[in-house]
Protein backbone atom coordinates (compact mmCIF):
# COMPACT_ATOMS: atom_id res chain seq x y z
CA UNK A 1 0.00 0.00 0.00
CA UNK A 2 1.12 3.32 -0.68
CA UNK A 3 2.66 5.54 1.92
CA UNK A 4 -0.06 7.09 4.21
CA UNK A 5 -0.07 10.20 6.72
CA UNK A 6 0.48 8.63 9.96
CA UNK A 7 -2.74 10.94 11.00
CA UNK A 8 -4.71 9.19 7.96
CA UNK A 9 -4.77 5.52 9.14
CA UNK A 10 -7.18 5.29 11.69
CA UNK A 11 -9.91 7.57 9.06
CA UNK A 12 -7.91 4.79 6.79
CA UNK A 13 -9.24 1.78 8.45
CA UNK A 14 -12.78 3.33 9.31
CA UNK A 15 -13.86 4.53 6.25
CA UNK A 16 -13.54 1.01 4.66
CA UNK A 17 -15.31 -1.03 7.41
CA UNK A 18 -18.26 -1.26 5.08
CA UNK A 19 -16.13 -3.73 3.26
CA UNK A 20 -15.90 -6.21 6.23
CA UNK A 21 -18.36 -8.78 7.33
CA UNK A 22 -20.13 -9.04 11.19
CA UNK A 23 -17.30 -11.38 12.00
CA UNK A 24 -14.66 -9.34 10.67
CA UNK A 25 -15.95 -5.94 12.24
CA UNK A 26 -16.11 -7.81 15.58
CA UNK A 27 -12.19 -8.82 15.10
CA UNK A 28 -11.35 -5.45 13.80
CA UNK A 29 -13.26 -3.40 16.45
CA UNK A 30 -11.05 -6.08 19.52
CA UNK A 31 -7.84 -5.53 17.56
CA UNK A 32 -8.31 -1.43 17.75
CA UNK A 33 -9.25 -1.52 21.30
CA UNK A 34 -6.19 -3.66 22.17
CA UNK A 35 -4.51 -1.65 24.93
CA UNK A 36 -1.22 -3.41 24.03
CA UNK A 37 -1.42 -3.82 20.58
CA UNK A 38 2.36 -2.96 19.04
CA UNK A 39 4.55 -3.36 16.32
CA UNK A 40 5.86 -6.67 17.82
CA UNK A 41 2.47 -7.86 18.47
CA UNK A 42 2.49 -11.52 16.85
CA UNK A 43 0.10 -12.84 14.39
CA UNK A 44 -0.50 -15.46 15.96
CA UNK A 45 -1.59 -13.64 19.41
CA UNK A 46 -4.14 -11.88 17.69
CA UNK A 47 -5.85 -14.75 15.94
CA UNK A 48 -5.68 -16.73 19.26
CA UNK A 49 -7.28 -13.78 20.80
CA UNK A 50 -10.05 -13.50 18.77
CA UNK A 51 -10.58 -17.20 18.41
CA UNK A 52 -10.26 -17.12 14.40
CA UNK A 53 -7.80 -18.17 11.86
CA UNK A 54 -4.08 -16.18 11.10
CA UNK A 55 -5.62 -16.66 7.70
CA UNK A 56 -8.68 -14.10 8.74
CA UNK A 57 -6.74 -11.19 10.23
CA UNK A 58 -4.84 -11.22 6.94
CA UNK A 59 -7.71 -11.30 5.14
CA UNK A 60 -9.21 -8.39 7.03
CA UNK A 61 -6.10 -6.67 7.09
CA UNK A 62 -6.00 -6.80 3.06
CA UNK A 63 -9.34 -5.91 2.74
CA UNK A 64 -8.69 -2.48 4.95
CA UNK A 65 -6.46 -2.55 1.77
CA UNK A 66 -3.05 -2.52 3.79
CA UNK A 67 -0.31 -5.41 1.92
CA UNK A 68 -1.16 -7.76 4.65
CA UNK A 69 -0.94 -7.99 8.72
CA UNK A 70 2.74 -6.40 9.07
CA UNK A 71 1.90 -3.42 7.61
CA UNK A 72 -1.61 -3.39 9.12
CA UNK A 73 0.27 -3.60 12.08
CA UNK A 74 2.90 -1.12 11.42
CA UNK A 75 0.60 1.64 10.52
CA UNK A 76 -1.87 1.25 13.68
CA UNK A 77 0.59 0.86 16.06
CA UNK A 78 2.17 4.01 14.68
CA UNK A 79 -1.36 5.79 15.06
CA UNK A 80 -1.99 4.56 18.24
CA UNK A 81 1.34 6.64 19.41
CA UNK A 82 -0.68 9.90 17.62
CA UNK A 83 -2.07 12.75 20.10
CA UNK A 84 -4.75 12.96 17.40
CA UNK A 85 -5.44 8.88 17.93
CA UNK A 86 -6.27 9.93 21.55
CA UNK A 87 -8.44 12.76 21.09
CA UNK A 88 -11.82 10.90 20.98
CA UNK A 89 -13.27 9.28 23.98
CA UNK A 90 -16.88 7.89 24.84
CA UNK A 91 -19.42 9.57 26.52
CA UNK A 92 -20.48 8.04 30.06
CA UNK A 93 -23.09 9.33 32.98
CA UNK A 94 -20.65 10.10 35.67
CA UNK A 95 -19.05 12.87 32.90
CA UNK A 96 -19.04 16.49 34.36
CA UNK A 97 -19.77 19.21 32.17
CA UNK A 98 -16.62 19.93 32.01
CA UNK A 99 -15.41 16.73 30.57
CA UNK A 100 -18.12 16.06 28.21
CA UNK A 101 -17.63 19.86 27.00
CA UNK A 102 -13.82 18.67 26.47
CA UNK A 103 -14.81 14.86 24.86
CA UNK A 104 -17.52 16.54 22.72
CA UNK A 105 -14.68 19.28 21.36
CA UNK A 106 -11.78 16.80 20.87
CA UNK A 107 -14.34 14.34 18.87
CA UNK A 108 -14.76 17.40 16.61
CA UNK A 109 -10.59 18.08 16.78
CA UNK A 110 -9.79 14.39 15.60
CA UNK A 111 -12.69 14.53 13.09
CA UNK A 112 -11.17 17.41 11.39
CA UNK A 113 -7.53 16.81 11.84
CA UNK A 114 -8.24 13.03 10.40
CA UNK A 115 -10.48 14.12 7.30
CA UNK A 116 -8.19 16.61 6.28
CA UNK A 117 -5.35 14.08 6.54
CA UNK A 118 -7.25 11.77 3.91
CA UNK A 119 -8.54 14.39 1.88
CA UNK A 120 -7.91 14.10 -1.80
CA UNK A 121 -6.80 17.10 -3.50
CA UNK A 122 -6.85 16.04 -6.69
CA UNK A 123 -10.51 14.79 -6.27
CA UNK A 124 -10.98 18.34 -4.93
CA UNK A 125 -9.64 20.10 -7.74
CA UNK A 126 -11.54 18.54 -10.04
CA UNK A 127 -14.82 19.40 -7.33
CA UNK A 128 -14.22 23.08 -7.29
CA UNK A 129 -13.93 22.69 -12.04
CA UNK A 130 -17.55 20.76 -11.90
CA UNK A 131 -18.96 23.07 -9.34
CA UNK A 132 -17.27 25.77 -11.34
CA UNK A 133 -18.46 25.27 -14.70
CA UNK A 134 -22.04 23.72 -14.17
CA UNK A 135 -25.04 25.95 -15.25
CA UNK A 136 -27.26 24.47 -12.28
CA UNK A 137 -26.39 22.62 -8.79
CA UNK A 138 -28.50 19.95 -6.65
CA UNK A 139 -27.65 19.65 -3.31
CA UNK A 140 -28.83 16.67 -1.99
CA UNK A 141 -29.55 14.71 1.70
CA UNK A 142 -31.75 13.67 4.11
CA UNK A 143 -32.08 14.52 7.61
CA UNK A 144 -28.84 15.72 9.36
CA UNK A 145 -26.94 16.24 5.68
CA UNK A 146 -29.79 18.25 4.50
CA UNK A 147 -29.13 20.86 6.88
CA UNK A 148 -25.77 20.56 5.69
CA UNK A 149 -26.67 20.78 1.93
CA UNK A 150 -28.60 23.70 3.26
CA UNK A 151 -25.80 25.36 4.51
CA UNK A 152 -23.52 24.94 1.62
CA UNK A 153 -27.03 26.58 -0.97
CA UNK A 154 -26.65 29.98 1.45
CA UNK A 155 -23.27 30.04 0.98
CA UNK A 156 -23.11 29.34 -2.79
CA UNK A 157 -26.23 32.50 -3.14
CA UNK A 158 -23.62 34.78 -1.47
CA UNK A 159 -21.40 34.86 -4.06
CA UNK A 160 -24.20 34.50 -6.65
CA UNK A 161 -24.81 30.76 -7.47
CA UNK A 162 -27.84 29.73 -7.05
CA UNK A 163 -28.08 25.86 -5.77
CA UNK A 164 -31.84 23.92 -5.01
CA UNK A 165 -31.42 22.10 -1.91
CA UNK A 166 -33.84 18.48 -2.26
CA UNK A 167 -34.48 16.92 1.02
CA UNK A 168 -37.73 14.95 -0.02
CA UNK A 169 -36.56 11.83 -2.13
CA UNK A 170 -39.81 12.28 -4.96
CA UNK A 171 -38.37 16.01 -4.98
CA UNK A 172 -35.04 14.54 -5.82
CA UNK A 173 -35.69 12.00 -8.48
CA UNK A 174 -37.61 14.92 -10.51
CA UNK A 175 -35.18 16.87 -10.13
CA UNK A 176 -32.44 13.87 -11.13
CA UNK A 177 -34.85 13.29 -14.12
CA UNK A 178 -34.64 16.42 -15.80
CA UNK A 179 -30.76 17.04 -14.97
CA UNK A 180 -28.08 17.03 -18.46
CA UNK A 181 -24.41 17.14 -19.14
CA UNK A 182 -24.50 20.72 -17.70
CA UNK A 183 -25.35 19.82 -14.19
CA UNK A 184 -24.11 19.03 -11.06
CA UNK A 185 -25.57 17.13 -8.25
CA UNK A 186 -23.66 17.32 -4.53
CA UNK A 187 -24.92 14.72 -3.00
CA UNK A 188 -24.48 14.07 0.84
CA UNK A 189 -24.59 10.84 2.43
CA UNK A 190 -22.88 10.09 5.93
CA UNK A 191 -23.56 6.18 5.48
CA UNK A 192 -23.87 5.95 1.53
CA UNK A 193 -26.08 3.32 2.02
CA UNK A 194 -29.36 5.77 1.79
CA UNK A 195 -31.48 4.25 -1.23
CA UNK A 196 -33.77 8.12 -0.97
CA UNK A 197 -30.11 9.26 -1.93
CA UNK A 198 -28.58 7.28 -3.92
CA UNK A 199 -31.22 6.52 -6.47
CA UNK A 200 -31.29 10.16 -7.30
CA UNK A 201 -27.55 10.21 -8.13
CA UNK A 202 -27.87 7.01 -9.84
CA UNK A 203 -30.82 9.20 -12.04
CA UNK A 204 -28.84 12.30 -12.43
CA UNK A 205 -25.76 11.06 -13.90
CA UNK A 206 -27.62 8.26 -16.28
CA UNK A 207 -28.61 12.02 -17.49
CA UNK A 208 -25.15 13.03 -17.90
CA UNK A 209 -24.63 15.26 -15.16
CA UNK A 210 -21.45 15.64 -13.21
CA UNK A 211 -21.95 13.82 -9.08
CA UNK A 212 -20.00 14.86 -6.07
CA UNK A 213 -20.43 12.42 -3.13
CA UNK A 214 -19.63 13.66 0.40
CA UNK A 215 -19.89 10.77 2.81
CA UNK A 216 -17.90 8.77 5.71
CA UNK A 217 -16.92 5.42 3.85
CA UNK A 218 -14.87 5.85 1.14
CA UNK A 219 -16.06 2.54 -0.54
CA UNK A 220 -19.67 2.29 -0.19
CA UNK A 221 -22.82 1.83 -2.14
CA UNK A 222 -23.31 5.32 -3.21
CA UNK A 223 -19.36 6.09 -4.51
CA UNK A 224 -20.20 3.41 -7.63
CA UNK A 225 -22.31 6.55 -9.18
CA UNK A 226 -19.98 9.39 -8.11
CA UNK A 227 -18.00 10.95 -10.70
CA UNK A 228 -15.89 12.34 -7.40
CA UNK A 229 -15.99 11.45 -3.77
CA UNK A 230 -14.78 13.59 -0.87
CA UNK A 231 -14.44 11.28 2.33
CA UNK A 232 -15.28 12.57 6.34
CA UNK A 233 -14.27 10.76 9.19
CA UNK A 234 -15.28 10.76 12.39
CA UNK A 235 -15.68 8.60 15.67
CA UNK A 236 -18.45 9.15 17.37
CA UNK A 237 -20.43 7.89 20.43
CA UNK A 238 -23.44 6.32 22.09
CA UNK A 239 -24.88 9.68 22.72
CA UNK A 240 -23.71 11.71 19.72
CA UNK A 241 -24.17 9.45 16.93
CA UNK A 242 -21.22 9.00 14.36
CA UNK A 243 -22.83 11.64 12.25
CA UNK A 244 -22.37 14.54 15.27
CA UNK A 245 -18.53 15.06 14.03
CA UNK A 246 -18.62 13.58 10.50
CA UNK A 247 -21.04 17.22 10.03
CA UNK A 248 -18.84 19.36 11.58
CA UNK A 249 -16.02 17.48 9.03
CA UNK A 250 -18.51 17.96 6.02
CA UNK A 251 -18.99 21.41 6.74
CA UNK A 252 -15.52 22.11 6.75
CA UNK A 253 -14.75 20.23 3.50
CA UNK A 254 -17.74 21.62 1.92
CA UNK A 255 -16.34 25.25 3.24
CA UNK A 256 -13.28 24.89 1.23
CA UNK A 257 -15.09 24.12 -1.59
CA UNK A 258 -16.71 27.17 -1.79
CA UNK A 259 -13.68 29.22 -0.67
CA UNK A 260 -12.46 27.63 -3.67
CA UNK A 261 -14.90 28.36 -6.50
CA UNK A 262 -15.51 31.55 -5.03
CA UNK A 263 -11.92 32.43 -5.45
CA UNK A 264 -12.00 31.45 -8.94
CA UNK A 265 -13.91 34.61 -10.01
CA UNK A 266 -13.07 36.82 -6.79
CA UNK A 267 -13.42 39.98 -8.14
CA UNK A 268 -17.44 38.79 -8.68
CA UNK A 269 -17.96 36.68 -5.84
CA UNK A 270 -17.09 40.19 -3.99
CA UNK A 271 -19.33 42.12 -5.66
CA UNK A 272 -22.02 39.39 -4.96
CA UNK A 273 -21.27 39.49 -1.32
CA UNK A 274 -21.58 43.23 -1.16
CA UNK A 275 -25.66 42.88 -2.82
CA UNK A 276 -26.75 40.02 -0.71
CA UNK A 277 -25.44 41.77 2.42
CA UNK A 278 -26.94 45.02 1.47
CA UNK A 279 -30.08 43.10 0.56
CA UNK A 280 -29.90 42.30 4.28
CA UNK A 281 -29.09 44.81 5.83
CA UNK A 282 -32.26 46.27 6.82
CA UNK A 283 -33.53 43.46 8.50
CA UNK A 284 -30.39 44.03 11.23
CA UNK A 285 -31.17 45.55 14.24
CA UNK A 286 -29.17 49.22 14.33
Amino acid sequence: MAQLDPKSIGAHIRTRRQQLTPLELKVLDRILAKPDFSETTPLKEVAEENQVSEAMIVKIAKKLEFSGFRDFRSGLAYYKQLEVANLHNEISEQDTSAQLIKKVFETSIQALEETMAILDLEAFDRCVEIVANAQHIDLLGIGGSAQIAKDMAHKFLRIGIKASVYDDSHMMLMSSAVCNDQSCVIAISHSGTTIDVIEPVQLARKNGAKTIVITNYAISPITQYADVVLTSTSQGSLLLGENAASRVAQLNILDALYVAVAKRHLNRAENYLAKTRAAVESKRIK
